[in-house]
């Protein structure tokens, strides 16, 4: 399915109904939001298998996957992308849905729980963070993430996602099954760069606002889901869900940031019984 923004711009949202087949618009409604240099694919069968019963919308982020490429610098904007995701639910007749997040899509999933909130009904938070609250730090991002678009430009994706993945925060990637892995890594390799550094630059974590002060507005209920490995985003994740109205936290052992694929079986177990609450 394409979704037409109102500038244009065109999302390409991957649908799947309860039964697993074509779309025929039955089941209620699952927004899925991936992370940087991801796409709807990126979320793997074993872990959608385990989400049988919904109508899941798997979206791809402008300049990610199937979607449309930003037109310039501004069009990466948090505002611009909650509009986007709004005609998405619209489209597919959906007032209001859970929505589930991983890290970039994380942090934009809670952004519409607080500035949207009439259209989030539960919020799933995996490996995501409210932004950062210290201005130095949230500076020392910027300019990293700077450094980072530079290199892309300069290098190209491959080189970007070959150094992305030697991250100490992914190695948990590394377990997966060879053919599983290398399919994983070629959807990263089929990024456009100035799709990366549009979002690098327009929507980066020292670029968004911060979230920490507005977490207790959310009335939606949220799950704050971690890898135990993942030592940074679970310490986040702690004190995320203890400033929520009402939170869930759960840490799936043996997993790193990336639950999703690396424990599918385990993330889904967590994620279904909330959805239904």
């Amino acid at each position: 399915m394409r979704i037409r923004a109102a500038d244009g711009l065109e999302l390409a949202v991957s649908v799947r109904d309860p039964d697993g087949g074509p779309a025929t618009g039955e089941g209620p409604p699952l927004l899925l939001l991936h992370g940087f240099g991801g796409s709807a694919g990126a979320w793997g069968e074993a872990a959608l298998a385990g989400l049988a019963g919904w109508r899941i919308l798997a979206v791809d982020l402008p300049g990610h996957g199937a979607s449309d490429d930003p037109a310039g610098p501004g069009r990466v904007a948090l505002e611009r992308v909650l509009d986007d995701l709004e005609r998405v639910l619209d489209r597919a007749g959906a007032s209001a849905c859970p929505w589930i997040g991983y890290s970039m899509g994380g942090r934009i999933a809670l952004a519409a729980a607080v500035l949207r909130p009439g259209r989030v009904s539960r919020v799933i938070l995996e490996s995501a963070s409210p932004g950062i609250d210290d201005p130095v730090v949230r500076a020392e991002r910027r300019a990293r993430d700077e450094a980072l678009a530079a290199r892309i430009e300069r290098e190209g994706v491959a080189a970007w996602v070959e150094e992305w993945e030697r991250q100490p925060l992914l190695s948990g990637r590394g377990g997966l099954p060879a053919a599983e892995r290398e399919a994983f890594l070629e959807l990263r390799r089929a990024n456009r760069p100035a799709s990366l550094t549009a979002w690098l630059r327009g929507l980066g974590t020292g670029v968004q606002p911060s979230f920490w002060p507005r977490l207790p507005e959310v009335h939606a209920p949220a799950l704050v889901l971690t890898g135990e490995r993942d030592v940074k985003f679970t310490e986040i994740g702690a004190r995320m869900a203890s400033a929520f109205r009402e939170a869930e936290s759960v840490v799936v052992p043996h997993a790193g940031h990336t639950v999703h694929r690396e424990a599918p079986r385990a993330w889904a177990a967590a994620v279904t019984p909330f959805l239904v609450g």
